[in-house]
């Protein structure tokens, strides 16, 4: 039988670049307090093993030093922490595939030691990380299926309605994002570093970024959308703080499938969120109503190549140039 509640954990943390212990230090310290607090399910940021927005900077054999497989060893690290707090544990990496490309990936550890793998649909971080060619749908213990979207893949409504379709009704989307140097012109925008770095002494304005246009503001324009509309509970994670240039903006978040907020966080600094999804608003929301009101008919267009399709990093925001190779 199914659960009718799972309780979840949204996590926020400011990596350090290229700094696996640290970083991989600090998720053992989240999932040990979300596990404390009964959570079945603790989501960390992407990229959060390796850290984020160096990696455009890195040159092809930096990009290889920094790369692990799926089953490398901080992996397995992640792993045994799911196994002896008793959760599952989400984290992103830089993965190295067998065939040597790289992937943009984020990785669920199952208590029981199974791993779940997605490979980010858009990935623009750098010319040499390829962007994934499918979508993440899997069972879990708990009787339930979920998805997997990193980042820009929730951007794109389509992402989110085929993780719908295969039968997920909790996504876990990893982020890395506010603050970030949107080319469109009403969309966010970067927030100083100097109200960063000024943060203990004029802590409101800080809270304002985060809470403003370039933060919270620019989410609330779609990321309840894509939990109502699709009838699925959201679980948005995101990194705090400086990464080089740019200032992320945390904004922990759990969202139900009417697109309602049970759970955020306010603050400027590393935090967790912690909430119970009552599985039982899945079946009977708008969004599941509205699925099976659909005419897939009439949707043809959908699939169709209009031929002025962007490639993945030709979609972004921002073209950071790399070291010669």
């Amino acid at each position: 039988m199914p659960e009718s509640i799972l309780r979840v954990a949204s996590i926020q943390f400011q990596h350090r670049a290229g700094d696996k212990r640290y970083n991989l230090a600090r998720i053992a310290e989240f999932a040990g307090a979300a596990a404390a607090q009964g959570a079945r399910l603790a989501i960390c940021p992407e990229m959060c093993i390796c850290g984020y927005w160096h990696v455009p900077k890195l040159d092809r054999a930096e990009l290889a030093a920094l790369a692990e497989p799926v089953d490398g060893p901080s992996i397995r690290v992640v792993r045994d922490m799911a196994a002896r707090y008793d959760i599952a544990i989400g984290t992103g990496l830089l993965e190295t595939a067998p065939d040597g490309q790289l992937f943009n990936t984020y990785v669920l550890c199952m208590p029981n030691g199974e791993l779940h793998s997605h490979r980010k649909l858009h990935a623009f971080e750098h010319e040499l990380i390829s962007s994934g060619n499918r979508f993440t749908v899997f069972d879990t213990q708990w009787g339930i299926k979920m998805g997997i979207l990193i980042c820009w893949d929730n951007n794109l409504i389509e992402n989110v309605r085929a993780t719908a379709l295969l039968g997920a009704t909790i996504l876990i989307a990893p982020h890395q994002t506010g603050g970030t140097n949107s080319r469109s012109p009403h969309a966010m925008k970067p927030i100083p570093l100097d109200k960063w770095h000024d943060r203990h002494r004029n802590p409101d304005a800080l809270v304002a970024e985060f809470q403003g246009p370039n933060g919270r503001e620019w989410l609330m324009r779609w990321l309840p959308a894509r939990a109502h509309d699709s009838g699925i509970f959201v679980i948005f994670s995101n990194g705090v703080g400086q990464d080089e240039d740019e200032v992320r903006t945390g904004n922990a978040m759990i969202l139900d499938p009417y697109g309602r907020i049970v759970a955020e966080s306010t603050a400027c600094e590393d935090a967790m969120v912690v909430a119970d999804l009552d599985l039982q608003l899945v079946a009977a929301s708008t969004g599941q109503r509205w699925i099976r009101g659909r005419r897939p008919e009439l949707y043809g267009c959908l699939a169709q190549v209009r031929g002025d399709e962007l490639g993945p990093r030709d979609t972004h925001f921002l073209e950071v140039p790399t070291k010669a190779t």
